[in-house]
Order: C-alpha cells, then structure tokens, then sequence
C-alpha cells in the first residue's frame, strides 16, 4: 500500500475516536490529510468547540510540512521558537506545533498525517496514535 485510502482513513479515524470514548475525554476532532496535506476525513464528536476542527488539521498539517510529528516540533518551539515562529508565518499560520499531529508510515512510505484535538494535546496524541495502529500502520508522534 503506497496510498492512504479513504477506507484505511476511516479505520484510523473509527478507532482515534473510539479511543477518546474509553478513555471518556472530551469531545475530538478528528483530521486525517494525505501524503499531499488533502483531506481525506474530518469528523467532529458532538458537543466540541468551534475551532477544534482547524487546530486538528494544523497538527496533521505541520507533522507533515516538516516530516515530524507535532511533539517533536513542541519540543523544537521550546529550543527553536524564531524557527517554528518563522515557519509557521511562511505556512500562513497554519501549523499548531502542540501534540496531537502524528504521521502516517507504512514501513519507511508516509502516507499522511491524523490531528486530533479537544483534549489535552498528550490525550489527542493517544487517540491519534491509537488509529494509525487500528489500521496496521505505524505511527510517528515525534
């Protein structure tokens, strides 16, 4: 598999969302782009903030304008933040470097990225990594 179908998005995007139900966090957004940055899926919970769509897809989004996941560019901000903030506005400010953007492997393929939010971003990272792993896929958070 070379491409992030609109099945296996579901599968990811099925079981992110089930994973914040076990868990009983609050109510998630769930992006899943592919290798592209195009969306393949977007499904919010009932009950979440306006802009948790956007912060999901800003997470998925910068994983994959710099290849990492959001946690490792959290870390980067703290070390780095001239070069996040510099990156951020030539993104247009669309990246959210917080965790909860994982990309999408399958072996050493990138296949695209999930963003989750509505929760703390640690939780949206779990629920995250919990559908890339539902589908078989290997899943890098940072």
């Amino acid at each position: 598999m070379a491409e992030l179908t609109l099945d296996i998005a579901r599968k990811i995007l099925d079981a992110a969302l089930a994973k914040g139900v076990e868990k009983k966090l609050k109510p998630l957004v769930v992006t899943i782009l592919d290798a592209r940055g195009a969306v393949k899926v977007t499904a919010a919970q009932d009950g979440t903030s306006l802009m948790r769509a956007e912060i999901a897809h800003g997470k998925a989004y910068g994983a994959l304008a710099l290849g990492m996941g959001s946690r490792a560019l959290f870390q980067r901000a703290q070390e780095q933040a001239y070069f996040i903030d510099s990156v951020n506005t030539l993104a247009q400010g669309r990246l959210v470097p917080v965790p909860g953007g994982v990309l999408i492997m399958n072996g050493g393929t990138l296949l695209g990225a999930v963003g989750v939010s509505g929760d703390t971003s640690d939780n949206d990272e779990i629920c995250a990594v919990a559908g890339i792993e539902a589908a078989g896929l290997k899943a890098n958070a940072g």
